[in-house]
Protein backbone atom coordinates (compact mmCIF):
# COMPACT_ATOMS: atom_id res chain seq x y z
CA UNK A 1 0.00 0.00 0.00
CA UNK A 2 1.33 3.45 -0.84
CA UNK A 3 1.75 5.99 1.89
CA UNK A 4 -0.73 8.78 2.43
CA UNK A 5 1.47 11.74 1.56
CA UNK A 6 0.04 14.86 3.13
CA UNK A 7 2.17 17.86 2.15
CA UNK A 8 4.48 19.03 4.90
CA UNK A 9 3.62 22.35 6.54
CA UNK A 10 5.83 25.07 8.00
CA UNK A 11 6.55 25.05 11.71
CA UNK A 12 5.30 27.60 14.19
CA UNK A 13 8.08 29.77 15.62
CA UNK A 14 9.37 28.89 19.09
CA UNK A 15 8.48 25.21 19.46
CA UNK A 16 10.04 22.76 16.98
CA UNK A 17 7.59 20.27 15.52
CA UNK A 18 4.49 22.44 15.95
CA UNK A 19 2.98 23.38 12.58
CA UNK A 20 2.29 27.06 11.92
CA UNK A 21 -1.34 25.98 11.49
CA UNK A 22 -1.81 23.03 13.92
CA UNK A 23 -5.15 22.23 12.33
CA UNK A 24 -3.19 20.86 9.36
CA UNK A 25 -2.10 18.09 11.72
CA UNK A 26 -5.40 17.80 13.57
CA UNK A 27 -7.69 17.40 10.57
CA UNK A 28 -6.18 14.24 9.04
CA UNK A 29 -5.70 12.50 12.40
CA UNK A 30 -9.25 13.27 13.54
CA UNK A 31 -10.66 12.15 10.20
CA UNK A 32 -8.66 8.91 10.43
CA UNK A 33 -9.96 8.39 14.00
CA UNK A 34 -13.56 8.86 12.88
CA UNK A 35 -13.09 5.99 10.41
CA UNK A 36 -10.84 3.62 12.33
CA UNK A 37 -11.41 4.06 16.08
CA UNK A 38 -12.05 0.79 17.87
CA UNK A 39 -15.45 0.30 19.49
CA UNK A 40 -14.32 -0.05 23.09
CA UNK A 41 -16.79 -0.13 26.00
CA UNK A 42 -15.14 2.72 27.90
CA UNK A 43 -15.59 4.97 24.85
CA UNK A 44 -19.35 4.53 24.83
CA UNK A 45 -21.51 7.22 26.48
CA UNK A 46 -22.99 4.74 28.94
CA UNK A 47 -19.53 4.04 30.41
CA UNK A 48 -19.55 7.35 32.25
CA UNK A 49 -16.64 8.80 34.15
CA UNK A 50 -16.32 5.78 36.44
CA UNK A 51 -16.05 3.43 33.47
CA UNK A 52 -13.36 5.65 31.97
CA UNK A 53 -11.44 5.71 35.26
CA UNK A 54 -11.61 1.93 35.68
CA UNK A 55 -10.33 1.45 32.13
CA UNK A 56 -7.42 3.81 32.68
CA UNK A 57 -6.29 1.91 35.77
CA UNK A 58 -6.60 -1.44 34.02
CA UNK A 59 -4.91 -0.39 30.77
CA UNK A 60 -1.68 0.67 32.44
CA UNK A 61 0.96 -1.71 31.02
CA UNK A 62 -1.78 -4.15 29.98
CA UNK A 63 -3.13 -4.83 26.46
CA UNK A 64 -6.75 -4.07 25.61
CA UNK A 65 -7.52 -7.72 24.80
CA UNK A 66 -6.65 -8.77 28.36
CA UNK A 67 -8.50 -5.87 29.95
CA UNK A 68 -11.85 -6.27 28.16
CA UNK A 69 -13.28 -9.30 30.04
CA UNK A 70 -12.11 -8.09 33.45
CA UNK A 71 -13.45 -4.60 32.76
CA UNK A 72 -16.89 -5.94 31.86
CA UNK A 73 -17.04 -8.11 34.98
CA UNK A 74 -15.80 -5.25 37.18
CA UNK A 75 -18.44 -2.78 35.98
CA UNK A 76 -21.18 -5.40 36.26
CA UNK A 77 -20.24 -5.98 39.90
CA UNK A 78 -19.32 -2.41 40.84
CA UNK A 79 -21.19 0.00 38.54
CA UNK A 80 -20.43 2.98 40.80
CA UNK A 81 -17.48 3.93 42.99
CA UNK A 82 -19.56 3.50 46.14
CA UNK A 83 -20.25 -0.13 45.22
CA UNK A 84 -16.53 -0.88 45.18
CA UNK A 85 -15.81 1.22 48.27
CA UNK A 86 -18.37 -0.79 50.24
CA UNK A 87 -16.34 -3.97 49.82
CA UNK A 88 -13.00 -4.99 51.30
CA UNK A 89 -9.87 -4.04 49.34
CA UNK A 90 -9.10 -7.74 49.04
CA UNK A 91 -12.19 -8.18 46.87
CA UNK A 92 -10.72 -5.71 44.39
CA UNK A 93 -7.50 -7.74 44.34
CA UNK A 94 -9.51 -10.93 43.84
CA UNK A 95 -11.51 -9.47 40.95
CA UNK A 96 -8.34 -8.10 39.36
CA UNK A 97 -7.50 -11.67 38.45
CA UNK A 98 -4.44 -12.11 36.28
CA UNK A 99 -4.19 -8.58 34.87
CA UNK A 100 -0.87 -8.14 36.65
CA UNK A 101 0.49 -5.30 38.80
CA UNK A 102 -2.28 -5.91 41.38
CA UNK A 103 -1.40 -2.84 43.43
CA UNK A 104 -3.47 -1.03 40.80
CA UNK A 105 -6.53 -2.78 42.26
CA UNK A 106 -5.77 -1.40 45.73
CA UNK A 107 -5.25 2.08 44.29
CA UNK A 108 -8.52 1.92 42.40
CA UNK A 109 -10.29 0.82 45.57
CA UNK A 110 -8.70 3.71 47.47
CA UNK A 111 -9.78 6.14 44.75
CA UNK A 112 -13.34 4.78 44.87
CA UNK A 113 -13.38 5.23 48.64
CA UNK A 114 -12.16 8.83 48.36
CA UNK A 115 -14.73 9.59 45.63
CA UNK A 116 -17.48 8.21 47.86
CA UNK A 117 -16.33 10.14 50.93
CA UNK A 118 -15.33 13.45 49.32
CA UNK A 119 -17.48 13.76 46.21
CA UNK A 120 -20.77 12.08 46.98
CA UNK A 121 -19.91 9.02 44.91
CA UNK A 122 -19.43 10.88 41.62
CA UNK A 123 -16.07 11.00 39.86
CA UNK A 124 -15.13 14.70 40.00
CA UNK A 125 -14.86 16.66 36.78
CA UNK A 126 -12.30 19.08 38.19
CA UNK A 127 -8.75 18.24 37.11
CA UNK A 128 -7.21 19.31 40.44
CA UNK A 129 -9.69 17.19 42.38
CA UNK A 130 -8.95 14.21 40.17
CA UNK A 131 -5.23 14.68 40.73
CA UNK A 132 -5.82 14.75 44.50
CA UNK A 133 -7.39 11.28 44.52
CA UNK A 134 -5.19 8.41 45.72
CA UNK A 135 -3.62 6.45 42.91
CA UNK A 136 -4.25 9.19 40.34
CA UNK A 137 -1.22 10.71 38.65
CA UNK A 138 -0.66 13.31 35.96
CA UNK A 139 -1.64 11.05 33.07
CA UNK A 140 -4.76 9.48 34.62
CA UNK A 141 -6.18 12.83 35.80
CA UNK A 142 -5.77 14.30 32.32
CA UNK A 143 -7.20 11.18 30.66
CA UNK A 144 -10.33 11.07 32.82
CA UNK A 145 -10.92 14.82 32.47
CA UNK A 146 -10.51 14.56 28.69
CA UNK A 147 -12.22 11.28 27.87
CA UNK A 148 -15.04 11.44 30.44
CA UNK A 149 -15.71 15.16 30.51
CA UNK A 150 -14.45 16.41 27.15
CA UNK A 151 -11.95 18.84 28.64
CA UNK A 152 -8.79 20.28 27.12
CA UNK A 153 -5.72 18.61 28.62
CA UNK A 154 -2.47 17.19 27.27
CA UNK A 155 -2.84 13.41 27.63
CA UNK A 156 0.59 11.85 27.34
CA UNK A 157 0.67 8.08 27.43
CA UNK A 158 3.34 5.95 25.75
CA UNK A 159 1.46 5.79 22.46
CA UNK A 160 0.94 9.55 22.22
CA UNK A 161 4.54 10.26 23.18
CA UNK A 162 5.77 7.92 20.43
CA UNK A 163 3.56 9.57 17.80
CA UNK A 164 4.76 13.03 18.81
CA UNK A 165 8.40 11.90 18.97
CA UNK A 166 8.27 10.60 15.42
CA UNK A 167 5.90 13.05 13.75
CA UNK A 168 7.02 16.25 15.46
CA UNK A 169 10.57 15.83 16.74
CA UNK A 170 11.91 13.29 14.24
CA UNK A 171 13.14 10.60 16.63
CA UNK A 172 12.11 6.97 16.67
CA UNK A 173 11.31 6.62 20.37
CA UNK A 174 10.51 9.09 23.15
CA UNK A 175 12.70 9.34 26.29
CA UNK A 176 12.20 6.76 29.03
CA UNK A 177 10.43 9.32 31.22
CA UNK A 178 8.18 12.18 30.16
CA UNK A 179 10.16 15.43 29.82
CA UNK A 180 9.23 19.09 30.14
CA UNK A 181 9.87 19.49 26.41
CA UNK A 182 7.32 16.76 25.64
CA UNK A 183 4.74 18.49 27.85
CA UNK A 184 5.33 21.82 26.11
CA UNK A 185 4.98 20.19 22.71
CA UNK A 186 1.79 18.37 23.72
CA UNK A 187 0.23 21.58 25.05
CA UNK A 188 1.21 23.48 21.92
CA UNK A 189 -0.41 20.83 19.72
CA UNK A 190 -3.73 20.90 21.58
CA UNK A 191 -6.69 22.24 19.60
CA UNK A 192 -8.22 25.32 21.18
CA UNK A 193 -11.74 23.93 21.30
CA UNK A 194 -12.31 21.68 24.32
CA UNK A 195 -14.28 18.99 22.55
CA UNK A 196 -11.86 18.86 19.64
CA UNK A 197 -8.93 18.71 22.07
CA UNK A 198 -10.48 15.70 23.83
CA UNK A 199 -10.99 13.94 20.48
CA UNK A 200 -7.42 14.81 19.49
CA UNK A 201 -6.15 13.18 22.69
CA UNK A 202 -8.05 9.98 21.92
CA UNK A 203 -7.14 10.05 18.22
CA UNK A 204 -3.40 10.53 18.70
CA UNK A 205 -3.44 7.73 21.27
CA UNK A 206 -5.27 5.41 18.89
CA UNK A 207 -2.84 6.24 16.09
CA UNK A 208 0.05 5.14 18.30
CA UNK A 209 -1.77 1.98 19.37
CA UNK A 210 -2.77 0.81 15.88
CA UNK A 211 -0.42 2.36 13.30
CA UNK A 212 2.64 4.05 14.78
CA UNK A 213 3.44 1.20 17.14
CA UNK A 214 6.55 0.41 19.13
CA UNK A 215 7.14 -2.85 17.26
CA UNK A 216 6.72 -1.41 13.80
CA UNK A 217 5.22 1.58 12.04
CA UNK A 218 2.78 1.26 9.14
CA UNK A 219 3.38 4.51 7.29
CA UNK A 220 1.11 3.41 4.46
CA UNK A 221 -1.86 3.66 6.81
CA UNK A 222 -0.75 6.82 8.60
CA UNK A 223 -2.78 9.96 7.87
CA UNK A 224 0.18 12.25 8.58
CA UNK A 225 3.03 10.29 7.02
CA UNK A 226 3.70 13.18 4.66
CA UNK A 227 4.27 15.48 7.64
CA UNK A 228 6.18 13.03 9.83
CA UNK A 229 9.59 14.46 10.66
CA UNK A 230 11.09 11.03 11.36
CA UNK A 231 9.89 9.58 8.04
CA UNK A 232 10.97 12.66 6.08
CA UNK A 233 14.43 12.38 7.68
CA UNK A 234 14.76 8.80 6.41
CA UNK A 235 13.77 7.11 9.69
CA UNK A 236 17.11 7.48 11.47
CA UNK A 237 17.75 4.80 14.07
CA UNK A 238 17.25 5.69 17.69
CA UNK A 239 20.30 6.24 19.87
CA UNK A 240 19.48 3.02 21.65
CA UNK A 241 17.13 0.08 21.17
CA UNK A 242 13.51 0.41 22.30
CA UNK A 243 12.81 -0.64 25.83
CA UNK A 244 12.42 -4.39 26.01
CA UNK A 245 9.60 -6.11 27.77
CA UNK A 246 10.41 -7.33 31.23
CA UNK A 247 11.11 -11.04 31.61
CA UNK A 248 8.63 -12.88 33.79
CA UNK A 249 9.57 -16.54 34.12
CA UNK A 250 11.52 -17.22 37.28
CA UNK A 251 11.16 -13.69 38.66
CA UNK A 252 9.72 -12.52 41.96
CA UNK A 253 6.76 -11.22 39.93
CA UNK A 254 5.96 -14.76 38.85
CA UNK A 255 6.20 -16.03 42.43
CA UNK A 256 3.99 -13.19 43.67
CA UNK A 257 1.45 -14.02 40.98
CA UNK A 258 1.31 -17.66 42.02
CA UNK A 259 0.93 -16.80 45.69
CA UNK A 260 -1.86 -14.33 44.93
CA UNK A 261 -3.61 -16.87 42.71
CA UNK A 262 -3.92 -19.27 45.66
CA UNK A 263 -5.30 -16.51 47.89
CA UNK A 264 -7.73 -15.25 45.23
CA UNK A 265 -9.12 -18.73 44.73
CA UNK A 266 -9.88 -19.23 48.41
CA UNK A 267 -12.74 -17.61 50.29
CA UNK A 268 -11.03 -18.53 53.57
CA UNK A 269 -7.57 -17.74 54.96
CA UNK A 270 -4.82 -19.91 53.49
CA UNK A 271 -2.24 -21.81 55.53
CA UNK A 272 1.44 -21.04 54.98
CA UNK A 273 1.98 -24.65 53.93
CA UNK A 274 -0.38 -24.21 50.98
CA UNK A 275 1.52 -21.13 49.89
CA UNK A 276 4.85 -22.90 50.26
CA UNK A 277 3.68 -25.49 47.73
CA UNK A 278 3.55 -23.01 44.84
CA UNK A 279 7.32 -22.42 44.57
CA UNK A 280 10.24 -24.66 45.44
CA UNK A 281 12.92 -22.06 46.20
CA UNK A 282 12.30 -20.99 49.83
CA UNK A 283 14.30 -17.76 49.90
CA UNK A 284 12.67 -16.31 46.81
CA UNK A 285 9.25 -17.53 47.94
CA UNK A 286 9.62 -15.87 51.34
CA UNK A 287 10.86 -12.65 49.73
CA UNK A 288 7.88 -12.57 47.39
CA UNK A 289 5.42 -13.21 50.21
CA UNK A 290 7.02 -10.53 52.38
CA UNK A 291 6.76 -8.13 49.45
CA UNK A 292 3.05 -8.84 49.06
CA UNK A 293 2.52 -8.15 52.76
CA UNK A 294 4.56 -4.94 52.59
CA UNK A 295 2.51 -3.77 49.59
CA UNK A 296 -0.75 -4.31 51.45
CA UNK A 297 -1.90 -7.03 49.06
CA UNK A 298 -1.81 -9.80 51.67
CA UNK A 299 -2.59 -9.80 55.41
CA UNK A 300 -0.76 -12.23 57.71
CA UNK A 301 -2.76 -13.71 60.58
CA UNK A 302 -1.42 -14.77 63.96
CA UNK A 303 -1.96 -18.50 63.40
CA UNK A 304 0.23 -18.81 60.31
CA UNK A 305 -2.56 -18.14 57.84
CA UNK A 306 -2.79 -15.44 55.19
CA UNK A 307 -5.69 -13.69 53.44
CA UNK A 308 -6.44 -10.87 51.05
CA UNK A 309 -6.78 -7.53 52.88
CA UNK A 310 -10.03 -6.63 54.63
CA UNK A 311 -9.18 -3.00 55.28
Amino acid sequence: MTSIDTPSVPEAPGIPGVPAVPAELHRPVLAWFDRHARDLPWRRPEAGAWGVMVSEFMLQQTPVVRVLPVYEQWLARWPRPADLAAEAPGEAVRAWGRLGYPRRALRLHAAATAITERHGGDVPDDHAQLLALPGIGEYTAAAVASFAYGQRHAVLDTNVRRVFARAATGVQYPPNATTAAERRLARALLPEDEGTAARWAAASMELGALVCTAKGEDCGRCPISGQCAWRLAGKPAHDGPPRRGQTYAGTDRQVRGRLLAVLRDSADPVAREALDAVWDEPVQRARALDGLVADGLVEPLDDGFYRLPLS
